[in-house]
């Protein structure tokens, strides 16, 4: 009986702490974090959203980037023809 009571309690808890890790954290405590971004970094990440942009665009543009890849290729077998309709 003390075993089946112990097995329930466990059940019990177990759900408790999962949900108490999903709550956001106390976010005033960490140092050096701030959610407002100041004008330098949003500058910044502009800075790096454009060049990254750029950066794909670039790769899109190269002629071997046309080219598809397919890795199961060797694995797949080829397809049967297509059969004509016959009506």
């Amino acid at each position: 009986m003390l075993r089946v009571t112990i097995y329930v309690m466990i059940i019990a808890i177990l759900p408790v702490g999962v949900a108490s890790a999903q709550t956001a954290p106390h976010i005033d405590g960490i140092s050096g974090y701030s959610p407002m971004r100041n004008p330098e970094e949003r500058i910044h990440d502009r800075e790096l959203d454009r060049a990254y942009e750029t950066t794909i665009k670039s790769t899109k543009s190269r002629p071997d980037a046309e080219k598809k890849s397919d890795p199961w290729g060797d694995v797949r077998t080829t397809p049967p023809a297509a059969a004509k309709n016959k009506q």
